[in-house]
């Protein structure tokens, strides 16, 4: 069975991290970058099934060169046994569509997969998009918002477990053939219920180590050429989608107000505990 999941490195939210130029443009090289966390959640849904029933991870993502400390942070998450970058200044500034037309023909350039895991959304667009789009242009089934799964390697059938909003929270249960593309919920929790499979996760934990610590010596990047992608329908020039305009995230004061308090002295305590009421909303 051969796995891919596809990451994406995102700036770091965290307060005072984002830098934009005087337009309001994020400024990419001068913000620092880290792995999409609903991206975890897909990196997990895999591993699980590769602990269940073997076979092997790919994990892939479409950037600059900078996003290789992602494939790598990857690979060690869900002990990948290789990693692609797909990385080209002609990808630059693509929606979701071009980026999804971009990552279905990379996906298959490396061989088509049994299954193709994606995270929820991304914390830098938050549309959702790209797992659904890159599905339909491989014309695969699509299993969203997925919670718990398993699958059938004979049968060739994912059987999963999905969160579905309405007027109340509900898990209904779906089944689908295989190859498949799975979008994990930020809900899904892996379960390795038997001895021997808590004992091969530690093996491929350990047996991945090493490999992680060279993990560029596992990565393939792959440019438009490559893939054999016309420029027009990829990047800025392939992209419907036109951004009107961007708010940029306030920069937190470098200079804070700071109170130095001594825990031995019960009045000093007491201050605290009233400032914390306060905010609170108590009494």
């Amino acid at each position: 069975m051969h796995m891919v999941t596809l990451t994406k490195g995102v700036p770091d939210f965290r307060e005072g991290q984002v830098s934009f130029d005087e337009d309001g443009h994020l400024e990419r090289g001068k913000t620092p970058t880290v792995m999409n966390p609903n991206d975890k959640f897909a990196l997990r849904a895999a591993l699980q099934t590769r602990v269940r029933h073997g076979g092997r991870v790919s994990v892939m993502s479409m950037g600059p060169p900078g996003y290789k400390d992602v494939l790598g942070e990857a690979m060690e998450s869900v002990y990948a046994d290789d990693l692609t970058l797909v990385s080209d200044r002609e990808f630059a500034a693509a929606d979701t569509w071009a980026t999804s037309i971009t990552l279905a023909t990379a996906i298959e350039h490396v061989g088509e997969p049994d299954l193709v895991f994606a995270g929820f959304k991304t914390a830098d667009g938050e549309t959702g998009h790209t797992g659904p789009q890159t599905c339909w242009c491989l014309d695969w089934p699509l299993v969203t918002h997925v919670v718990a799964m398993d699958v059938d390697p004979d049968e060739r059938t994912l059987r999963a477990k999905r969160l579905v909003e309405g007027d109340v929270a509900e898990v209904e249960t779906v089944e689908t053939d295989l190859p498949a593309v799975v979008v994990a919920d930020p809900e899904f929790e892996p379960s390795y219920r038997t001895a021997s499979q808590r004992l091969e996760h530690k093996r491929l934990r350990a047996e991945t180590q090493e490999r992680a610590e060279n993990y560029e010596d596992h990565l393939t990047m792959v440019d438009h050429e490559e893939l054999n992608l016309d420029p027009d329908y990829v990047g800025l020039d392939g992209s419907p989608t036109i951004v009107s305009s961007v708010d940029p995230i306030p920069k937190a004061p470098s200079d804070r107000e700071a109170i130095d308090v001594d825990p031995d002295d019960p009045e000093e305590l007491g201050r605290v505990v009233d400032e914390l009421t306060a905010h609170a909303g108590g009494d």
